[in-house]
């Protein structure tokens, strides 16, 4: 006669061969999938399947819809087979919406799981690859956790996005007890992905305060939970020390898990250089990121054109007031016979300086006085040079 293996053997042979198929992860998604599951069912727990989940237990359909309506958004869903179970039986799990390839870690914990793997039967977890389309589906031990009810199944993704699910899940005769208050100390801490998001704009080209947003994944290595945070950004310009401003993010860290922290950062409008930009939580420095702004060519110009323009300006200005304030032709003083202004062309002639006439002649200059003319030579004056033939009077009487 066969002996039916026992839950306990089951799960430590599950979890061999989740090991050998997170090694084996490319080759054989669905190993420890397979291998999780039992040779012999016990009669309570319902038949292995696709369809076992909707047609075992009615109560399942509304847990099975709600899941369904949850990876339609692309965010990993799990529902379980029984909403409530004994103790020593198996229960069905099927999950929708998670990364292909990763692989997953279903635990039944107490308590809500508060105080992390701790109120879990870590012991009797069964583990299990996701098949191409997001799917799987694995057989659970319903176990008694160390910690008393509310119970939930942990579905959590060792590898990948590390995403984490938790479905509720009544145990019988197991006890039940009041959620202990929350306790601990939260400590955050860097993981990865630290960079400023956004870009300058047309104004910030024209000394507009730049702006980005600062975004880091932190991690909660504390034991409680991390609700709205209060973090402080700083920031520094070349050597100096840093200013920190309070900024809160909105959202909840669990224990052990991560979340993505954006900020919004603003310098002052003009700035420009090389900043520094820090993020702070309590006394400790989580992440820096350098900040290299680029000046504001835009502000150049505009003093370059404003010196341009007013010197223009006024000089334009100036020669209207000039040629507002200059008299007139015909106004008084001016010795000349009255008539009608002129107009049109005669206007535009009357204003131009009169040039003397050329054909009156003037009387002629007076001689200086240490220059006197020679009176002028009688007969027919000389037009050749003289001869060579002639004689001189030198010599000669």
């Amino acid at each position: 006669m066969s002996r039916t293996p026992g839950p306990r053997a089951v799960s430590r042979a599950g979890a061999a061969l989740a090991a050998l198929a997170l090694a084996l992860l490319p080759t054989a998604p669905a190993v420890a999938a397979t291998a999780s599951a039992p040779a012999a069912v016990p009669a309570s727990a319902p038949a292995a399947g696709p369809a076992a989940a909707p047609v075992a237990v009615p109560g399942a359909a509304p847990a099975a819809a709600a899941s369904g309506a949850v990876s339609a958004e692309g965010k990993p869903a799990v529902a379980l087979s029984l909403q409530e179970a004994a103790k020593g039986t198996e229960l069905t799990a099927t999950g929708t919406g998670w990364r292909a390839g990763t692989l997953v870690m279903l635990l039944v914990c107490g308590q809500n799981m508060i105080g992390g793997t701790n109120s879990c039967a870590n012991a009797d977890g069964v583990a299990v690859s996701v098949a191409g389309d997001g799917r799987f589906t694995a057989r659970l031990p319903v176990v008694a956790p160390p910690k008393p009810c509310p119970c939930v199944v942990n579905v959590t993704s060792v590898n990948g996005d590390q995403s984490t699910v938790a479905v509720p899940l009544k145990i019988t005769d197991h006890p039940v007890a009041d959620l202990p208050p929350e306790s601990g100390t939260a400590r955050l801490a860097l993981l990865t992905g630290v960079r400023l998001k956004g870009g300058d704009g047309v104004l910030t080209w024209f000394g507009a305060p730049p702006s980005r947003r600062f975004t880091a994944t932190v991690g909660n290595l504390g034991s409680a939970p991390v609700k709205d945070p209060v973090f402080q950004l700083g920031t520094a310009h070349g050597v100096f020390a840093p200013q920190w401003e309070e900024a809160r993010w909105k959202g909840t860290i669990p224990p052990g898990g991560k979340a993505e922290v954006g900020l919004d950062v603003e310098l002052p409008a003009g700035a420009h250089g090389d900043y520094t930009v820090s993020l702070k939580y309590g006394e400790t420095v989580l992440a820096t990121q350098p900040w290299g702004v680029d000046r504001p060519y835009g502000v150049l110009l505009f003093w370059g054109l404003l010196l341009v323009v007013i010197p223009t300006a006024l000089f334009r200005l100036g020669m209207a007031v000039v040629d507002r304030v200059r008299p007139r032709p015909g106004a008084p003083g001016r010795h000349r016979v009255a008539g009608p202004p002129p107009e049109g062309a005669g206007a535009v002639t009357a204003r131009l300086p009169r040039i003397p006439d050329a054909g009156v002649p003037g009387p002629p200059p007076a001689p200086l006085p240490w220059f006197t003319p020679e009176p002028p030579q009688a007969g027919p004056p000389q037009t050749s040079a003289p001869s060579e033939n002639r004689p001189t009077t030198k010599g000669h009487s």
